[in-house]
């Protein structure tokens, strides 16, 4: 199963200057028990703004650069090695972290997204692509804890696609 996993305001923003634009420790929790002991698929930029590989995570790498390896992590070339492992091991779900680009190419083939909705406008350059919400089902919504630390109001969403993936 391929997931797509990430959060995202208003206007679709999930990503400022290679960085996220909000603070939010409960959606970074919500992050490591979901991809916790799997595998997690980000692009080069996506892996660059963290320190280093996730860790108790396979971390894959999807990247044009074919001189790319940084230590701790697979890389792959082409998104038809995600839709080939997802179809090899269909009981594994293999959660597809960022950015933007990555999102969009890898959108027609997700069977599942994770999303942490930010109710807030933050400013951006890195946009989560529009998709046809008649293909997906709204199978979870729950209202995130806002405290001292998690100053927002948030809502964790998950969509199950309706039909089979292209």
């Amino acid at each position: 199963m391929i997931s797509l996993l990430y959060a995202m305001d208003h206007a679709r923003v999930i990503g400022y200057k290679n960085d996220l634009p909000w603070r939010l420790p409960n959606d970074l929790k919500f992050f490591k028990r979901l991809t916790t002991s799997h595998c997690v698929i980000m692009g080069r930029k996506t892996f660059e703004s963290m320190n280093g590989p996730l860790p108790n995570r396979k971390n894959v790498i999807l990247t044009r650069d074919e001189e790319y390896h940084p230590e701790g992590c697979e890389v792959i070339h082409s998104i038809d090695t995600i839709v080939d492992w997802s179809k090899a091991n269909p009981e594994e779900e293999y959660f597809v972290i960022g950015g933007g680009d990555i999102f969009e190419q890898i959108l027609p083939f997700s069977d599942r997204m994770y999303m942490t909705l930010i109710d807030e406008e933050f400013p951006g350059d890195t946009y989560f692509p529009m998709f046809d919400e008649s293909e997906w089902s709204l199978t979870r919504k729950e209202k995130g804890e806002k405290n001292e630390k998690n100053p927002y109001d948030y809502y964790f969403i998950q969509y199950d696609r309706k039909s089979g993936r292209k």
